[in-house]
């Protein structure tokens, strides 16, 4: 008789009793650098808001409890009056000759001042000797205070002894009427905010193009496209989100312009007829020299709205651009070549 031993099965991993995991003790200093890694973002970023708070979003709020009062600055309180400032302010004939004049002297400053800032960039961006001396020549008038650049350019714009007024004499031309003419005297304001400014946009854009891969270029070269050719269909379509950028920066400061308004003349009211009356500067007038600060906070508040309103404006068109011009998950048409 023969007999089978049977071999007793082998026990397997499932078989086997399975150890007790232990809790996953973490320490408190992995705790800390868990906080840190998370929290020193928001930490370090903090001091600016704190501060913007503090000198931006109070006194803008605050400025808006006024507006509905009729403040007294002795006893530092008001009376409600609802919407009364805000009417006042709008049924002054005063308020749409100081926004003619604030949208005539922004017209008259961004166009030129856009125009002379990507030919200056386009010329910095050449091949040309001395390329740090003349990139730092351009930003000089930016350095320059404002006050002393009104008051340079107020006497080279005068009427009477004016130093264009004299060259045009001597070459037999009639003098121009800078300080009586609406028209001339906006044209003198926006020659000094195009003198300032007209340098930081060219440096703005000059960083731009510096940015255009050089490829491009080389291509076009190569396709036979001219130096006009390139600039047009290379550099300002590269070029859009930037100028976009310097068109809402341009157009909230020429909105906001008040020192060379203020001292075109010695009385800084804007004119005896309100010739270069800006919004700012009857701000100015209404709350330090009517000592009124609720129809001063009013018409801040108003003029807070139109440059939301126009930047809003700005952002859409912008954001439009970038997308159309190569924006996130979005692919550009290829170009098949460049004709003359």
């Amino acid at each position: 008789m023969t007999s089978t031993a049977t071999r007793p099965a082998a026990s397997g991993p499932a078989d086997r009793p399975s150890p007790e995991r232990q809790p996953r003790v973490i320490s408190f200093s992995h705790r800390v650098s868990k906080w840190d890694l998370k929290f020193s973002p928001y930490l370090y970023i903090s001091p600016f808001f704190i501060v913007f708070a503090i000198v931006g979003l109070f006194p803008i709020a605050y400025t808006a409890v006024i507006s509905f009062q009729n403040w007294d600055l002795v006893r530092n309180s008001g009376e409600f009056v609802g919407f009364d400032q805000y009417i006042w302010i709008l049924q002054n004939p005063q308020f749409w000759t100081a926004l003619r004049n604030t949208f005539s002297i922004f017209l008259l400053s961004t166009v030129p001042q856009l125009i002379l800032a990507v030919f200056i960039a386009a010329m910095l961006d050449r091949n040309i000797r001395s390329k740090t001396f003349w990139r730092m020549g351009v930003l000089l008038p930016y350095v320059m205070a404002p006050v002393a650049v009104a008051l340079i350019f107020s006497n080279m714009f005068g009427d009477n002894h004016g130093l264009v007024n004299n060259i045009l004499t001597d070459i037999g031309l009639q003098p121009i009427p800078w300080h009586k003419d609406p028209f001339w005297s906006h044209v003198a304001i926006a020659t000094m905010v195009n003198f300032r400014w007209t340098g930081y946009n060219a440096l703005i854009l000059l960083a731009a193009m510096q940015a255009i891969p050089r490829d491009y270029y080389e291509a076009a070269t190569v396709d036979g496209a001219g130096a006009f050719r390139q600039f047009t269909a290379i550099t300002v379509p590269s070029l859009r989100p930037t100028l976009i950028f310097v068109i809402i920066t341009s157009t909230i400061g020429g909105l906001q312009i008040f020192d060379e308004p203020r001292m075109y003349d010695n009385t800084g009211e804007g004119g005896a007829a309100q010739q270069w009356l800006t919004i700012t500067l009857f701000l100015y007038n209404i709350g330090w020299r009517e000592w009124n600060f609720g129809r001063a906070a009013a018409l801040a508040w108003i003029l807070f709205l139109i440059i939301l309103v126009i930047g809003l404006i700005s952002l859409a068109v912008t954001r439009r651009l970038v997308r159309d011009e190569g924006g996130r998950g979005v692919t550009a048409p290829r170009r098949k070549g460049f004709r003359r």
